[in-house]
């Protein structure tokens, strides 16, 4: 036989441990530092720059780049730019970043993570509540903002992320894209 054994990847239980935040709707973005403390930033599909940007975020980047080297350090921090300007605004009158990595503390005023809405084992009628208290009450990440967009459930065995949203949460969302993948 000329094919290559492939081994049957392993299967997680539903009842690990998972991490739900709230989805909020802007920009994918990246801030990325390699270990010479050279900084760049990306969109979900390409390097951006202050010249060629996606909604400021590089020129934000550029801006910030001596505390976001201190914070941050070596790596590539995703996560979610946002505000004004950007998909649902939220109300806001700037822009926000927001990493998607919760595990570690940040301890400054130049951003914050994505708010953790509920920490345990995988429970679907959990997340059903926590999409409830959303529409309910509101974003958490933006207090007051009665348009939330939805949760990202984090299987933290399998690294994988889930999202359910309020709206195209079955057919996803249609319309034409830049090449950031916003809806235009």
């Amino acid at each position: 036989m000329d094919k290559d054994f492939v081994k049957f990847p392993k299967l997680y239980r539903l009842k690990g441990p998972v991490i739900v935040t709230e989805k909020i709707d802007g920009t994918n973005a990246c801030v990325v530092i390699d270990e010479q403390a050279n900084i760049a930033a990306q969109s979900r599909t390409r390097f951006i720059t202050p010249e060629k940007d996606n909604f400021g975020f590089a020129r934000w980047v550029q801006d910030n780049s001596d505390e976001l080297l201190d914070i941050l350090g070596p790596g590539y921090h995703y996560g979610e730019w946002w505000g004004n300007g950007i998909q649902r605004n939220y109300g806001l009158k700037n822009k926000q970043f927001s990493p998607f990595n919760t595990s570690r503390e940040y301890n400054t005023d130049l951003f914050r993570a994505v708010p953790v809405l509920y920490a345990g084992v995988w429970d679907t009628n959990m997340f059903d509540d926590l999409l409830t208290e959303l529409k309910q009450y509101g974003s958490v990440a933006a207090y007051g903002f009665m348009n939330p967009e939805g949760i990202v459930i984090y299987d933290t065995q399998s690294g994988v992320g889930y999202k359910k949203t309020f709206d195209y949460d079955d057919t996803g969302k249609g319309g034409t894209r830049d090449e950031d993948g916003n809806v235009i």
